[in-house]
């Protein structure tokens, strides 16, 4: 078996990257991002890229990162509300945005990632998301199609993996990892804790070693919050 371990996210990245790729990045919030193999995207100087990820990150802070650098060209996204960086990139007409709802989005990446081209779905007909795109009537209700995706590579962030590259998420990180994981060339996988083979319980684990061709500990990691609210004591 080929040895899927690398000492850090920069060697595990080495001769993958390239200007204008398309990257599938896990994460939900700053739940479960790649903060890591993000830094060294970043660090590597690559431009022109498409991120695709369920948001854009805050300013300093996961793909806001790439995106403060000028690094993306387009966002395929569903939350970008918390970055005012993403916002004025946008509205000066420096980044491109394909908008999508966040269940629709999981499925485009959870299609992509099973060879499905395309598919169909009732959430966003008749409104904007729908324009340009073709529609069908199934038992008497409308329909848009939205096209599966599928990138050049994944990068994808776990609690756990072991030195096969199975992994096992935790908690809202199982949001959009596991589809990430699957939908790329090539996954290049973080994890908190590194273990052998034999380890994990089978039965546990949500991406199988079949997906991942390059993983690494990343340990130890700042826990980071995205809002945070307290009320007055």
């Amino acid at each position: 078996m080929a040895n899927k371990v690398y000492k850090d996210a920069k060697s595990a990245l080495d001769g993958l990257l390239r200007d204008d790729l398309m990257l599938m990045c896990g994460g939900f919030g700053l739940v479960g991002i790649p903060d890591k193999l993000i830094r060294a995207v970043r660090d590597s100087g690559v431009k022109g890229l498409t991120c695709v990820s369920n948001n854009a990150g805050i300013d300093g802070a996961g793909l806001g990162l790439l995106l403060e650098t000028g690094q993306v060209k387009k966002m395929i996204s569903s939350y970008v509300g918390e970055n005012k960086t993403f916002a004025k990139l946008y509205l000066d007409g420096k980044l491109e945005l394909e908008f999508n709802p966040q269940g629709t989005l999981a499925e485009r990446c959870r299609a992509g990632g099973a060879g499905i081209p395309a598919f169909y779905t009732k959430t966003g007909v008749g409104t904007l998301v729908a324009e340009g795109k073709e529609t069908k009537v199934f038992d008497g209700e409308e329909y848009v199609m939205e096209r599966g995706l599928f990138g050049d590579i994944a990068l994808v962030k776990a609690w756990k993996g072991d030195t096969a590259g199975n992994l096992i998420y935790r908690k809202a990180a199982r949001n959009f990892n596991p589809m990430m994981a699957t939908a790329a060339k090539m996954c290049v996988a973080e994890v908190e804790e590194l273990v052998p083979v034999g380890e994990l319980d089978p039965d546990h684990i949500h991406t199988p070693a079949v997906f991942v061709k390059r993983i690494f500990c990343g340990a130890p990691y700042e826990k980071q919050i995205e809002q945070r609210t307290i009320r007055k004591a």
